[in-house]
């Protein structure tokens, strides 16, 4: 037996026959989710929220936030949000599976409009920074505590150079949400990798990178820098193909384990769990359990802490338990007054 901290997802947008982004989620709905994410060793998540209008947007985000208070590990799991859109690129490839027409610039106000409705707040937002020409986004966003993404973008070299400095801090699911046709060195792509101040995410499903491909991003962006998402949505943890729901979207889970639009080229996230990606790195030789833990475990925690001190966030102590199989056994999550959730 190995005995580690919880894992850390902080990408997902639904588990378990749950959408996050569901108007209508309620706390029975939501604690279902978080337990089946227990049994896969996260005590910790960021639930993802993606593009879309703005009165639909806010509406999911009231019916979550209540789901979340209202909820018996809400409090415990989930310390904020993580908003993926409006503020994207809406040119074919790099919208990805985001309604197009519901793209917007990037807006703190809209920002700010979504954190007074909130008991907890959105602490990560995922924009395309080329669209952000005087900063003035970023810069808003760093001095409300919050960590900044930048990912389905075209954003260059040089002008991610310069957000860079301004705070954006990571690159979402790096390798996804482009067009598969780049220039050969110049691309949005390179640029994230080539940049020392950024994070990287990664799916590490097979399926939205070979293991290949991400054995050679692993190595350009470096251990340390790398975090593990699932970018996972309802069809995560369900055995049965077919269609789920995602957003306004009904999306099939192939046998193979994709999920997509029916007839779209591009995913739709996907239906990995976060123990699985640990697997999967260990079974590809591409790094050491512990290594894979760290990606999935400290990694995600170290990125987000300037935004929990800011937020003044006290987290549960967390253990989980793993079989020689790196199978997850058991689950803890202790509060502040020392009771122990499974």
């Amino acid at each position: 037996m190995k005995v580690t901290p919880g894992l850390f997802d902080i990408q997902v947008n639904g588990f378990a026959g749950v959408d996050f982004n569901d108007e209508n989620i309620d706390s029975r709905a939501l604690d279902s989710a978080l337990e089946a994410m227990l049994k896969t060793g996260v005590t910790r998540c960021l639930p993802t929220l993606i593009t879309a209008s703005v009165p639909v947007l806010i509406s999911r985000f009231l019916a979550l936030d209540r789901a979340v208070e209202n909820s018996r590990l809400g409090n415990l799991m989930i310390p904020g949000y993580h908003l993926e859109g409006p503020f994207l690129n809406p040119a074919e490839g790099y919208a990805g599976c985001h309604p197009p027409e519901d793209m917007l610039p990037p807006d703190i106000q809209l920002i700010d409009e979504i954190d007074k409705l909130l008991s907890r707040p959105i602490l990560l937002v995922t924009y395309a920074p080329e669209f952000d020409r005087d900063l003035a986004f970023v810069r808003a966003l760093k001095k409300r505590g919050k960590r900044v993404a930048v990912g389905h973008s075209s954003i260059d070299h040089s002008w991610l150079q310069m957000v860079a400095d301004e705070g954006v801090s990571l690159a979402t699911h790096l390798g996804n949400g482009i067009p598969q046709n780049l220039p050969k060195m110049n691309n949005a792509m390179q640029a994230q990798l080539s940049c020392d101040e950024l994070h990287a995410s990664f799916i590490a499903d097979g399926l939205h990178i070979p293991p290949f491909a991400l054995k050679n991003l692993l190595r350009a962006k470096t251990f340390f820098r790398s975090i593990l998402v699932t970018d996972a949505i309802s069809a995560a943890a369900c055995e049965r193909t077919g269609l789920y729901s995602f957003a306004d979207m009904q999306v099939e889970r192939g046998t193979d384990g994709t999920v997509r639009v029916p007839g779209a080229k591009n995913l739709a996230g996907s239906s990995l769990t976060l123990d699985q990606a640990v697997r999967n790195l260990v079974n590809w030789k591409i790094a050491s359990f512990e290594q894979a833990i760290e990606m999935a475990s400290a990694h995600p925690n170290q990125f987000m802490q300037p935004s929990f001190e800011y937020h003044q966030k006290i987290l549960p102590q967390t253990e989980v338990v793993w079989d020689e199989n790196n199978t997850v056994i058991e689950c803890w999550l202790t509060d502040s007054v020392g009771r122990n959730y499974m």
